[in-house]
C-alpha cells in the first residue's frame, strides 16, 4: 500500500534538518490540496506515547526548570504537541499560558497501557462523549500496538507462544486497528496513523540481545505490515507516518541524535516521573556521562521503550510534514 507523502528515507532526513529534494513515493487520492487543511482541533487515541496527564506529565523526560519549580508541560513536547502547537491549538492538559485558552477543543482519548484493542473502546467512548462526532476539520491521531508486541515476545520467550502463533496474532491486531482508523476515517475525520516504532532497536530490545532483538523487530514489522496494507488507500481520509522506518533511519545516522542505544532516564525513575532535574541525580546505573538539560537533544530514548523530547520532535515533524501534504 502506497500514501501520498515524501519517501521515508527524505522524510526522515527532513526531520534530521538535512535539506533534501523531497521525493514523492506514490499518490493517495491524486492532486495536492487545492484549500490548506487548518484543523480545528486534534484528537490523539493510542497509548501512553499519545498522554499528557492531570498534572502536565508526560511518558517522556519532562521539562523542570530546578526542584524548586513545578513541571512545564509545554516544554519537551511530545508528537500531538508538536503537530497541535503548528496549528495554535492546545489540550486542555497543557492549557497553561499566560493568557490560557478558553475551552481549547483538542482532545487526549489515549491512555496509558492501552492496548491496539483498547482505541476501539477510546472511539466509542469518543462518540458517546458530549465531545462526539467527526468533521472534516479534525486532525485524528492514533499510535498503539506498542503493548501488543511485547506482550506477544514475552509469550515466546515464556515458551507460552511460538514465534508463528505471536504473529498471527500481531496481524490480527494490526488488521482490527487498521479497521478502526478506516471507521474514523468514513465517518469524516482526517486520520494520521502512526506504524509502532521498531522494538528491536529500543534499549529494551537491545538488552535482550541479538537474537531477541531480531525477534522483536519482526514482531513489530508484521504488526506494521497488516495495519498498513488494511488502511483505505485514501489520502483524502488517512494519512500514514512510518515511524518504524523514521527511527530506524535515526539509530542508523547518528546526525544529531548521537545516543540511540541508552535510556536517557534511571530505571528508578519510571514515566512519567522522568524529568530534567532527576536527569542529574538519578542517572548513575548505566551511563558513564548521563544527559543534562543541555545535552538532552542528543538522546533518542527516555526509557527502554518510549522516545526522548528529542525523537517526539522528530515524529511530530514527520507527522506535520503528513498533515501538510496529504490532500486533506
Amino acid at each position: 500500500m502506497k500514501f501520498k507523502g515524501d519517501g521515508i528515507r527524505a522524510a526522515a532526513m527532513r526531520a534530521l534538518g538535512v535539506l533534501l529534494s523531497a521525493a514523492v513515493c506514490a499518490s493517495c487520492g491524486g492532486g495536492e490540496q487545492v484549500e490548506r487543511f487548518v484543523p480545528t482541533r486534534v484528537i490523539a487515541f493510542g497509548d501512553e506515547n499519545s498522554v499528557i496527564d492531570s498534572n502536565g506529565l508526560k511518558w517522556t523526560v519532562n521539562h523542570q526548570a530546578d526542584a524548586s519549580t513545578a513541571v512545564d508541560c509545554k516544554l519537551n513536547p511530545i508528537w500531538i504537541q508538536v503537530l497541535a502547537t503548528a496549528y495554535s491549538l492546545v489540550f486542555p492538559e497543557c492549557n497553561t499560558a499566560t493568557t490560557p485558552v478558553v475551552s481549547p477543543a483538542s482532545r487526549i482519548k489515549a491512555a496509558a497501557g492501552a492496548h491496539s484493542a483498547d482505541v476501539t473502546t477510546q472511539i466509542d467512548n469518543f462518540l458517546l462523549s458530549a465531545d462526539g462526532g467527526f468533521t472534516s476539520k479534525d486532525l485524528v491521531t492514533i499510535l498503539a500496538g506498542q503493548h501488543d508486541i511485547v506482550d506477544q515476545y514475552e509469550l515466546v520467550k515464556a515458551g507460552s507462544a511460538t514465534e508463528a502463533q505471536a504473529i498471527d496474532e500481531l496481524e490480527q491486531r494490526g488488521t482490527a486497528l487498521a479497521g478502526q482508523v478506516n471507521r474514523v476515517g468514513t465517518a469524516g475525520g482526517k486520520v494520521l496513523i502512526s506504524t509502532v516504532p521498531d522494538m528491536g532497536v529500543t534499549p529494551f530490545g537491545l538488552a535482550q540481545g541479538a537474537t531477541d532483538a531480531a525477534l522483536l523487530t519482526r514482531l513489530t514489522a508484521r504488526f506494521n505490515s497488516k495495519l498498513r496494507v488494511g488502511l483505505i488507500n485514501d489520502g483524502h481520509m488517512i494519512g500514514l507516518l512510518l515511524t518504524d522506518e523514521l527511527v530506524q533511519a535515526l539509530v542508523k545516522s547518528k546526525a544529531t541524535i548521537t545516543n540511540v542505544t541508552d535510556a536517557a532516564c534511571a530505571a528508578t525513575a519510571v514515566l512519567p516521573d522522568c524529568t530534567t532535574v532527576t536527569l542529574s541525580t538519578l542517572v548513575t546505573d548505566t551511563q558513564p556521562t548521563p544527559p543534562t538539560k543541555d545535552t538532552l537533544g542528543s538522546w533518542l530514548w527516555a526509557d527502554d521503550k518510549h522516545l526522548s523530547p528529542a525523537g517526539h520532535t522528530q515524529l511530530g515533524a514527520l507527522a506535520l510534514s503528513r498533515a501538510q501534504n496529504n490532500p486533506f
